[in-house]
């Protein structure tokens, strides 16, 4: 009798921790619900960020956008992580590293991960994506907004604009060692993203300096810099005098390159005046990083909005960095007068490039 009662609690016992297992779906039971321990701590959100080819140290892009990661995860209470991308192929294994860890955020980080967001996402309809400069796009390349992925845009012509008009400026009245009337940019790859800065900037010189000569290149590389130093160079022989980096790591051989020969550069995607002191006039911002945290912060708030989100003067997604003081004021009130505008539409800068 007792051994018959002792097996009768036994699985009295099984049946209730089996029943425990049903209160973690997603409709509890009223009983599992009201048995809940009151001081059970909610699952943290998670949210797993994927560098581009550039890496962390870009001091750009990838670099901005991990800067966004670590504020979201500070001031949200997030548990995030990070994957270095070293080769386009690693795009589709490092997403899906989190995708099957259920990660509730995966953010690609570059245009260049559209096709394996497009694949991944697909692949994992229940987990929630962005992608940075991009929209998924499927094997033909065609853009195929997805129910669980964000677009994250900027109007990175916006922040082009800006910096010519400071170059412009300069140029035209020929400060410091700008004395040639010319100035050059360059792109790592000719992508949307790139291009549009770069249109920008030369919509902004056109319009101040119609005079200046506009030369443009590129690296046809994010990484390496001696192929960015390589175009500076160039561009330098040719009578440049302040160099626009578009290039990611690329850019920073750019800017080497006007360190070198004693010119001014620009910097792109965060403020990169420390990157050469006295040669790095400014840079053109896109504000990577708040579209990182904005979008995090979305998902933990249940305001994740899939399809196209945008960035821009208005929302404070782009921005000019700090001024080296060889910058005259004329050149900075221009510029902040050129921000006004574009924020009131006044401006409107251009997308397509004039100068190829």
């Amino acid at each position: 009798m007792k051994r018959a009662l002792a097996f009768l609690l036994l699985a009295t016992t099984v049946v209730a921790a089996c029943g425990g297992n049903v209160a973690a779906s997603p409709t509890p039971s009223a009983s599992a619900s009201a048995t809940a321990s009151p001081t059970a701590t909610p699952k943290p959100i998670q949210v797993g960020l994927v560098t581009d080819v550039g890496g962390l140290n870009d001091k750009s892009f990838n670099q901005a956008a991990n800067t966004g990661r670590l504020n979201a995860e500070k001031d949200f209470g997030l548990k995030t992580s990070v994957i270095e991308s070293k080769k386009q192929e690693d795009y589709v294994p490092n997403l899906t590293t989190f995708a099957q860890q259920n990660y509730d955020l995966v953010i690609a980080v570059g245009f260049l991960m559209q096709n394996a967001a497009w694949k991944v996402a697909k692949q994992f309809p229940n987990v929630k994506f962005a992608i940075i400069d991009g929209a998924p796009a499927n094997d033909a390349g065609n853009t195929e907004n997805l129910p669980n992925v964000a677009n994250l845009f900027f109007k990175e012509q916006e922040a082009g604009y800006l910096v010519g008009v400071i170059a412009a400026t300069m140029a035209k009245n020929m400060v410091g060692k700008a004395t040639h009337n010319t100035v050059c940019s360059m792109g790592g790859i000719p992508i949307p993203p790139v291009d549009h800065y770069i249109a920008g900037y030369q919509d902004a010189i056109k319009t101040i300096s119609p005079t200046t000569t506009i030369l443009n290149g590129y690296s046809n590389d994010f990484v390496d810099q001696q192929k960015g130093k390589e175009v500076g160079l160039n561009h330098i022989s040719k009578g440049c005098d302040i160099l626009f980096q578009v290039a990611g790591g690329s850019g920073l051989g750019y800017i080497a390159a006007a360190k070198e020969k004693g010119v001014y550069a620009i910097g792109v995607d965060v403020d990169q005046i420390d990157v050469a002191p006295g040669t790095v006039i400014t840079s053109a911002m896109k504000r990577v990083d708040k579209a990182v945290y904005d979008t995090s912060n979305a998902v933990k708030s249940g305001s994740f909005k899939a399809g196209d989100n945008f960035f821009s003067a208005t929302n404070d997604g782009i921005a000019f960095g700090k001024l080296d003081p060889v910058v005259p004021a004329d050149a900075k009130a221009a510029a902040d007068k050129a921000l006004a505008d574009i924020k009131s539409g006044a401006i409107k800068p251009k997308t397509d490039l004039t100068v190829k």
